[in-house]
Parts: structure tokens; sequence; C-alpha cells
């Protein structure tokens, strides 16, 4: 047990000082409030389900008319929001880099609902051409377009380049949703004046964001593979994607536009990102000892 919290103050340590800038003590109700289940002011909390919030959102609107896209939607929190709206009768379309798991997420879904309507293109989102591709693709396919979740993400531990020669984790969570959206928010304004029913744009953010210092992103310093920090790259990128929420939703106000966009932190999930931080502890015990982390870290 010992040498568990000694890792655990390893792994804060490097990020106290960022920390102790924010309201620890409103920061360590809320990750209490969250460990507990306490619903927030949207009637929801960490307990509940994607299914449970879809069927309480339905009577809003009628699902069947929507058309929506979801990237990183293989596995973990993209997933599970495909098979919930999909469920609901939304035409769900599945951008994605391995078309294999792809398939047999649509398999899935299709194996709980018949019916649902899943459409499957291929995409790398740390390639703009890849990125750009895709949309013409579905743009061709004139479909409305809803909703757009930007919730595909990377944590690399080590230095790589995509093949645009961007840092990968800044080129796959920031930069090919950034294109996605700015190529995609025409065909949402479009749809939301023609239905009027409100789009929606949802960025998956995260709260260590917050973890990024005052003074500038520091890229250039993470461009040595001696200087290189997975954690502090993935930060930036989140706190880049909240960033571009505020800026499109001024222009979406400019614009008059029917159309909303929200960064979000989804709470403490275990999904592939931390399965893929080897450096970190996986297994069945993983999401314990990130809130472990998360209640150490605000409570400082």
């Amino acid at each position: 047990m010992c040498s568990i919290y000694m890792l655990v103050v390893a792994i804060v340590l490097p990020c106290c000082f960022e920390i102790l800038s924010l309201n620890c003590g409103t920061l360590m109700k809320e990750t209490l409030r969250y460990l507990a289940g306490i619903v927030g002011p949207s009637g929801y909390g960490s307990k509940s389900t994607a299914e449970q919030v879809a069927h309480s959102c339905s009577y809003l609107v009628d699902s069947q008319r929507l058309t929506a896209i979801i990237t990183g939607a293989t596995s973990g929190i993209g997933a599970e929001t495909a098979r919930a709206v999909a469920k609901r009768g939304v035409r769900v379309v599945i951008p994605a880099r391995d078309i294999k798991k792809a398939a047999e997420l649509k398999e899935r879904i299709r194996k709980d609902n018949p019916n649902a309507e899943v459409i499957l293109c291929e995409i790398d989102l740390s390639s703009l051409a890849s990125v750009k591709r895709f949309c013409n693709e579905f743009l061709a396919l004139g479909l409305p377009l809803n909703i757009l979740i930007n919730n595909a993400g990377i944590f690399s531990q080590k230095l790589e380049f995509s093949e645009d020669k961007f840092e990968m984790t800044f080129a796959t969570n920031y930069l090919g949703h950034y294109l996605l959206t700015e190529m995609l928010i025409e065909k949402m304004i479009e749809t939301a004046e023609q239905t009027g029913i409100q789009g929606r744009i949802i960025n998956l953010s995260s709260v260590i964001h917050s973890w990024v210092g005052r003074d500038c992103f520091h890229f250039n310093q993470m461009l040595h593979p001696i200087n290189y920090n997975g954690t502090r790259a993935y930060a930036q990128s989140k706190l880049a994607t909240i960033l571009h929420a505020k800026e499109i939703a001024k222009q979406l106000k400019a614009k008059n536009a029917n159309v909303t966009i929200n960064a979000v932190h989804p709470g403490i999930v275990k999904t592939g990102i931390f399965r893929a931080h080897k450096g970190f502890i996986t297994g069945k015990n993983l999401h314990i000892l990130v809130i472990q982390v998360f209640v150490f870290s605000f409570s400082i």
C-alpha cells in the first residue's frame, strides 16, 4: 500500500505547483460529489448512464430526424455514445481509422437495435488530408448534420509526429477536430435553418487542461525527445479544445446561427487512453488509482 501512495505522489508532484493556482476547496468538493454519484443541476451524476440521458432528453425532439457524427466511436466513451443515440433512432456516422473495429461496433449496435442506421467512413484524424477526404465524402452523401461529437483522442508517452509534421497528440486531439468542425459547420448551420432543430457540437476535453500553466503553451520545449512530456502534451491539446469551443461559440453567435458548441470533461473514465498509458498502473484497479490521484492533487 505504501508503494502505491508513493507512486501517486510521484505522479502528482510535478503538477502540484500549477494545481495550487486553482480553487482547491471547490475542486475537492466537486470531486467528492462525483465519487458519490450526487446529481448536479442537469439532474445527472457520475452513476448516470448514456442510455438514461438519451432517454430523458428524447422528448425534446424527434430523434429519428437527427444525424450525428461521432469520432473515436470504436471504443470507450464514443462507442457507448454511439450505441445510446442509435438506440433512440439517431442516424450515426462513425469515421474511424480502424474500419474493422468500426464494423464490429456497427454489428453490436445492429444486434441491439436492428433498425439502427450506422454509416462507416475511414478517417485518420492526425492527417489533414484524411480529414478533408472524409468531410468531402460525407457532404457528398447529401445528409443533414445535427450533431458533431469531437470525441477521439490519444495519449502518447513518446514524441511522435503526424504526416503533416505536427506533434501527434496535438495533431489528433485538436488539429484534426478543428479542421473537421471548420469543414462541416456550414452544413450544421444549414441543417438547423432547414429543420428548426438546434445543432450541437460537443468537444470532449478534460479537467487536465488546467495543468497547463498561465504563461503559455510549451510547443517548442517538446519537440525534442528528451524534453517531451506526454501528460503536458495531452493537457495542451485539451486546453486548445476548450479555446476552440469558446472561439466557435463567438462565431456562431455573431452569425445568429441555431447551433451551439460546448466543451465537456466526461469525468474519470477507464478508456483506452488510460490503458495505453503503460507508465501508469493498468488493470481492474486503474480507475480507483486515477481517482486517488485526482483527490490527492485537488486537496493539496
